[in-house]
């Protein structure tokens, strides 16, 4: 069983709802497995211990969980066109397994939310995109193959998932982000797939 890794960073709760998405992408692979993580907020009391386990949703991610499992999907809101610090201050956590390629020669895809069409979606993907590949992982897009990516007027983009939630739409995903978000999450499981049995 291939189990991939998605792991996110959500306030308003689009990017978790996102997320959710690309775990039934992934669960729909025969052979492969989602694992839904996220991160905690930071704060400016950066000396104060952060909570072991968060009050509701996903469990906190940890270094374990990018070491057991053969791939990975990040995602985040967008912050000035760049990912959430939350996830970033995770990333920058990750030396060790820089050290030692425990990330190397794995595939990992991206996505995103913002409040507007032209919000910096793009530049957060690639923001996103940068420490993985320090990492040596597998960069997966979206191709325009898919349907969705040519007839959505909302979010998705060939860098990765996308959602823009307007100012008053909140987490409601449109059909075509939606189906972007599961088409993500499946070609990452079917790459990792195809890597482990090599």
């Amino acid at each position: 069983m291939s189990e991939i890794l998605v792991l996110y960073y959500s306030r308003s709760g689009a990017t978790a709802e996102l997320a959710r998405h690309v775990c039934r992408g992934v669960d729909s692979v025969a052979g492969a497995a989602s694992r839904l993580r996220t991160v905690p907020p930071v704060s400016a009391e950066s000396e104060r211990p952060v909570k072991g386990v968060p009050d509701s949703g996903a469990p906190y991610a940890t270094l374990a969980d990018l070491r057991e499992t053969q791939g990975l999907v990040l995602g985040s809101p967008t912050r000035f066109g760049n990912m959430a610090a939350p996830l970033k201050y995770f990333l920058d956590g990750t030396s060790s397994l820089w050290l030692d390629g425990g990330l190397a020669g794995k595939p990992a895809g991206v996505f995103t939310s913002t409040q507007t069409q032209h919000g910096g979606q793009e530049t957060t993907l690639l923001s996103m995109m940068l420490p993985l590949l320090h990492h040596g992982m597998y960069l997966v897009g979206i191709p325009f193959t898919e349907r969705a990516l040519s007839t959505t007027r909302t979010g998705g983009s060939p860098y990765g998932a996308s959602h823009v939630s307007g100012h008053d739409a909140g987490a409601q995903l449109s059909d075509d982000e939606k189906q972007l978000a599961q088409v993500l999450g499946r070609r990452v499981a079917e790459l990792a797939l195809r890597i482990s049995a090599r």
